[in-house]
């Protein structure tokens, strides 16, 4: 994988949680550096830990599928993609005032935003590719945008987090498009 396409997957999954962020920060009357720790950190942290998970489950299943894998990768991230681009045609609304930054909300939050992670794991290990440094690059990028997200939620929240959120799932069923390709054309 090349740090192009590790990029666009990182960007791809991170989007979901940049989306979020931003709704969180629309809820918060301000938002404080506790705040943004909190999302950026377990965001980015479930980010990391999710690919590692599916990574490891893909890895055991490798053997069984290798034949068709590059399908599977295909439809997983077709799959997640698409769901990013269904996603964000939906109006987003908090019923609540409460603080979505504590407790289990914040946990809630962290694995729905990093469910996608765990098929592009089990993608990674359908294709042999180390998860390890992946991995990271995708808790560090969903770090960084979660905190960008949540602290400009306010200002840029109805106007672009739906915008956001095509572009990570094109992404996505880009490379998912890439990779069926290239199993085809070899």
């Amino acid at each position: 994988m090349t740090w192009i396409h590790l990029l666009g997957v990182a960007l791809g999954l991170a989007m979901d949680a940049f989306a979020v962020s931003i709704a969180v920060g629309l809820t918060l009357a301000a938002v404080t550096a506790r705040h943004t720790f909190r999302i950026a950190f377990h965001f980015g942290l479930f980010q990391f830990m999710m690919p590692v998970l599916g990574w490891l489950a893909g890895r055991n299943a490798a053997a069984y599928i290798s034949e068709w894998d590059h399908w599977l990768a295909f439809g997983l991230l077709g799959l997640v993609g698409g769901k990013m681009l269904w996603e964000s045609t939906e109006e987003k609304k908090f019923a609540s005032r409460k603080d979505p930054t504590r407790g289990f909300s914040l946990v809630l939050l962290s694995v729905a935003t990093s469910l996608d992670a765990l098929a592009i794991g089990l993608s990674m290990a359908l294709i042999g590719v180390s998860v390890w440094v992946p991995s990271f690059v995708i808790g560090l990028v969903a770090c960084g945008l979660s905190a960008v997200g949540i602290a400009f939620g306010a200002r840029i929240g109805p106007r672009w987090g739906p915008w956001a959120e095509r572009a990570g799932g094109c992404i996505l069923l880009v490379i998912g498009l890439k990779i069926l390709i290239a199993h085809l054309a070899a």
